[in-house]
């Protein structure tokens, strides 16, 4: 049974070791014209209430992907290794 994903947008990733929430799906990698999923995007969490921008974010592998439930993905993965810096905004320019 196959996954779209239309689907995959804005469920809740939480890891299995350890059971740290990382947060909602937001994007998906996708190998181009393979049309293989590589990877799902994770927005890294907010700092102090949103007002300072966002942590790194998470970048993980569609081969650490245990199960996909209606509402979670779990994840089999160490989440300080799958961490992207997060794009800056230069304000000034």
């Amino acid at each position: 049974m196959g996954t779209k994903i239309t689907e995959l947008h804005c469920k809740e990733v939480i890891c299995v070791s350890d059971g740290r929430r990382l947060g909602f799906i937001s994007d998906v990698e996708i190998e181009v014209p393979e049309g293989r999923v590589l990877a799902i995007l994770v927005p890294g969490p907010c700092r102090f209430f949103g007002l300072f921008g966002r942590q790194d974010d998470f970048v993980i592998p569609w081969s650490a992907i245990c199960r996909i439930g209606p509402d979670i993905v779990l994840v089999e993965i160490k989440p300080d290794e799958c961490r992207v810096p997060h794009p800056k905004k230069d304000w000034f320019h």
